[in-house]
């Protein structure tokens, strides 16, 4: 075997649409190539040309996947962010919330800052004396961060790089017009709240990078934004999976980053709040809370809960529960994993199906105790290792 690298991302450097072209049309011609790779780098340059505008106007658009941009996204709503990522193809590093500060609005940023006081001081009642290795002021700092977040709007400007290919960067300009231009009326109202950002969004790409293209679009294969769900899927547990549950914004947005899997939400009728279980043994302070999150309704906390639907493979879910059965990650989507790996094993029990004993293992507790995920960097966390943790 060989291997050849024909192209790679240059830091710092904005390859034009023709290059694009070029490199997508040479990769149009291995299909039909006579001899080898290297005469289609050299071939008439007209003639990459005309094979790659040919590819274009048929439909056949694959090969303009090959050439990635590397952008650097600045003001874009954490919801929009949810709309992009949704689309699989992409590469995204996106500022944190979990981790830092983020900037908010006057009567915002005074919620944020009540409760991450509330987190912070709860947290370190409850476990720093009983683990200060593991609960140290950085990390009760982050947890709190984590929690108070809850409050923050999903309208928030965050900031990303996000890696995404010709073709694709194409597809969602396109079908971000397709939704720009439905009726309100026709719109939920998640997208009518999010369309002055899409707008935004699709001048940006059109009117200060090179790379719009009206054929690459999607269109044809009739191609729409897949956030939002347009009913409510059919629940099934065997060798796939699918399964409707209720999740807060921040954790959906979290779960939706797991490629291998496919996600879409709606919105519930009434307005529904995610509660950290730390709160819970406190009746006063849940009531406090919801109090808190129905004050900021209006403007989609991320803890606002969501109905999502999550389909995938057996296979696939393992690969979440390796990620996500962890000390480390966010508690509610730890939970929600282990809610579904409950509703899985009994279905998989109830019909005697071969591959149930292989979840089972991951009932015992985290991702360390299955047998099957060899830990790098042990936490010596009881409570998060048996998962009976509440932060």
């Amino acid at each position: 075997m060989k291997i050849s690298i024909i192209g790679s991302t240059k830091p710092g450097y904005v390859a034009s649409k023709e290059e694009f072209e070029t490199f997508s049309g040479h990769n149009a011609g291995i299909c039909y190539m006579v001899s080898n790779f290297e005469k289609i780098e050299n071939e008439d340059p007209q003639k990459t040309h005309n094979r790659a505008n040919q590819t274009k106007v048929s439909g056949h658009h694959s090969v303009f996947d090959h050439p990635v941009i590397n952008f650097y996204l600045e003001d874009i709503p954490k919801a929009l962010a949810m709309v992009i990522n949704n689309e699989h193809q992409y590469t995204t590093s996106e500022k944190s919330a979990r981790y830092t500060k983020m900037v908010l609005k006057e009567d915002e940023q005074q919620l944020y800052d009540k409760w991450l006081e509330i987190f912070t001081k709860l947290i370190t009642e409850k476990y720093q004396a009983k683990n200060p290795e593991f609960y140290t002021d950085k990390k009760i700092k982050k947890l709190a961060q984590e929690n108070a977040r809850y409050l923050i709007s999903i309208f928030t400007p965050t900031s990303m790089a996000y890696s995404v290919t010709y073709r694709q960067l194409n597809n969602i300009y396109h079908m971000m017009q397709r939704e720009i231009n439905r009726p309100d009326s026709e719109q939920n109202k998640l997208y009518r709240m999010l369309k002055p950002a899409m707008i935004d969004f699709c001048n940006a790409i059109k009117e200060t990078t090179p790379y719009f293209d009206e054929y690459i679009s999607g269109e044809a294969k009739g191609r729409k934004l897949s956030l939002m769900s347009s009913r409510k899927i059919e629940e099934y547990f065997g060798d796939v999976y699918a399964t409707n549950y209720k999740a807060s914004f921040a954790c959906f947005a979290q779960a939706q980053r797991h490629r291998t899997l496919t996600y879409s939400i709606d919105l519930l009728d009434k307005p529904e709040f995610y509660v950290p279980t730390i709160l819970k043994s406190d009746e006063n302070l849940v009531k406090e809370w919801i109090k808190d999150c129905n004050s900021r309704a209006k403007e989609f906390p991320q803890g606002m809960l969501v109905s999502v639907n999550e389909m995938g493979t057996f296979d696939y879910f393992v690969l979440k529960m390796l990620e996500r059965k962890c000390t480390h990650a966010q508690l509610e989507i730890n939970e929600s994993t282990n809610n579904i790996l409950h509703n899985y094993i009994k279905a998989l029990v109830d019909k005697n199906h071969p591959r149930a004993e292989e979840l089972k293992k991951f009932s015992k507790g985290a991702r360390c105790l299955s047998g099957c995920f060899k830990c790098t960097d042990p936490c010596h966390n009881i409570d998060g290792i048996n998962e009976t943790r509440e932060i």
